[in-house]
């Protein structure tokens, strides 16, 4: 049961409904987290300003990767459920790659450099050090990517967060957090 009220599209503050039916024309549906960040339209406004321009960033695949290790150190069900769903379905990630990601690792060598960073940051609150930083230069990754890989975190680490205040109800296939009691 939702912790925090998840409004209708109707129930919902007249400023975020736009931006709620932006969500279902791109997406068919609006998934519980949009509905419950939608309680305030300005947290609405910058997540989906956010969302959007990190879309335009790393690619789905690594995307997805980061936001498996980053739910699944925070214990965020619904994220793990979310991510795990478009792990497959969007990013067209197999079964083993999404076990993988969500231990902060990936098959693929450059993939892996960039989740098992994206999990220390996660686990380490930013506190990184400078093998952390040369082992993600060492795979390719740019400056302005590994900023990018640090902005996917913090994205999620909101949704993740905001989630688990929330307990909000998970609307998709259900996955639970490996560490959960």
């Amino acid at each position: 049961m939702n912790r925090i009220s998840v409004p209708s599209h109707d129930s919902a503050p007249e400023a975020s409904r736009p931006l709620l039916d932006a969500v279902k024309a791109q997406l068919g549906v609006v998934p519980n987290l949009f509905r419950l960040i939608g309680n305030s339209p300005k947290a609405l406004e910058g997540f989906l300003g956010l969302n959007g321009a990190l879309g335009k960033t790393l690619d789905v695949k690594l995307r997805e990767r980061i936001s498996l290790a980053v739910a699944e150190i925070n214990g965020c069900d619904y994220c793990l459920s979310a991510h795990s769903y478009l792990a497959a379905n969007l990013a067209r990630l197999d079964a083993d790659e999404i076990s993988r990601a969500r231990e902060g690792r990936s098959a693929d060598e450059r993939a892996n450099a960039a989740v098992a960073f994206a999990a220390k940051v996660t686990t380490a609150r930013g506190r990184v050090n400078d093998a952390d930083l040369n082992a993600v230069r060492a795979a390719g990754f740019s400056d302005a990517q590994i900023v990018d890989i640090v902005a996917v975190v913090a994205e999620n680490f909101f949704t993740n967060i905001l989630n688990n205040v929330a307990e909000t109800e998970i609307d998709f296939p259900v996955v639970r957090n490996a560490h959960a009691a």
